[in-house]
């Protein structure tokens, strides 16, 4: 099943996709509760999904992006750090960072520059959706708490996270301005005819800049499956419905910042205002935005040297 947020004359509404419409669910239902309850309310009339804006089909409560593709982390680490090869911790655990939850964006939804950006990137994910709450979870219990899956593009200033992570924190204003999610979220039984002896599944990726394909993978090249995802960001914390939980950038082109660590030059270039960046995932859809201007930086000084004085 295919659930979806959107408005509708100008009426925010969630429900089931099928074809080219939208079955709504009743007035007041969010897709979150959905999520957590696990059951599906009855719908209304049909309407046409042409006639729809869609929005990120939940608002979760957090977000947790992964690393977990080995060709991503070579082509990128020599972009953004000047470094070559794969960390061998990097092995050890399927590493995450937090993402900002209340930058959510649509699957057709313009996406302004970020303020003093020169270097701006797509990355092409698919995200898990936790369904049911859990902390210490074995992998062979997290896949049971998985909901669904959906699109997830992990917008990347490169420039300024390059400069900010040479402090050694994760990303910071680099990720913090926007995120893809959707066009809907797809029922984890819906993906079960892709999952292969491993436990990965097998979903074809593709990634398009203005109609011209840059990257093509397989979700199944990931280092762990999902289900090691999710035991993992369980450990010793509780995972709450709605949770987001991002594959990290597929390989093969899957970002620009890949292909600029292998080639050596920005080529394809940073994308720019009136660039469109597609992304296609098997078995779940499409996303497409497009990037338009944002707002200029508000200056901050840089830090004071100060005379260190003491209590």
């Amino acid at each position: 099943m295919r659930l979806a947020t959107y408005l509708h004359q100008g009426v925010r509404r969630c429900g089931a996709v099928e074809d080219d419409r939208v079955l709504p669910f009743p007035d007041g239902t969010d897709l979150l509760d959905v999520v957590a309850s696990g059951s599906v309310p009855e719908t209304g009339p049909a309407v046409p999904l042409a006639d729809v804006r869609l929005l990120p089909p939940i608002e979760p409560p957090s977000v947790r992006d992964f690393v977990a593709f080995e060709e991503h982390v070579e082509g990128v680490r020599k972009a953004v750090d000047g470094v070559s090869g794969v960390p061998d911790a990097w092995y050890d655990a399927p590493t995450f960072y937090f993402s900002n939850p209340h930058a959510m964006v649509g699957a057709h939804d313009d996406v302004p520059l970020p303020p003093g950006c020169r270097a701006l990137d797509f990355e092409l994910e698919v995200a898990a959706v936790i369904g049911r709450a859990g902390a210490d979870l074995s992998p062979e219990q997290a896949r049971d708490h998985v909901f669904g899956y959906t699109i997830f593009n992990d917008w990347s200033a490169r420039d300024l996270q390059s400069r900010e992570m040479q402090v050694g924190l994760g990303p910071c204003k680099g990720k913090d301005f926007a995120t893809t999610l959707g066009p809907w979220l797809v029922t984890a039984d819906e993906l079960e005819r892709y999952r292969d002896a491993d436990g990965f599944l097998r979903l074809g990726l593709t990634a398009e800049v203005n109609g011209e394909v840059v990257g093509r993978d397989l979700l199944s090249n990931m280092g762990w499956p999902f289900d090691d995802l999710v035991a993992y960001a369980s450990r010793g914390a509780r995972l709450r419905p709605g949770d987001v939980l991002g594959s990290g950038t597929c390989g093969n082109g899957g970002c620009l910042a890949e292909l600029w660590g292998r080639g050596g030059e920005q080529k394809p270039p940073p994308l720019k205002p009136g660039d469109t960046v597609t992304l296609t995932v098997e078995g779940i859809g499409t996303v497409s935005n497009t990037i338009v201007p944002g707002a200029a930086p508000v200056p901050i000084p840089r830090a004071r040297k100060r005379t260190r004085e003491r209590p």
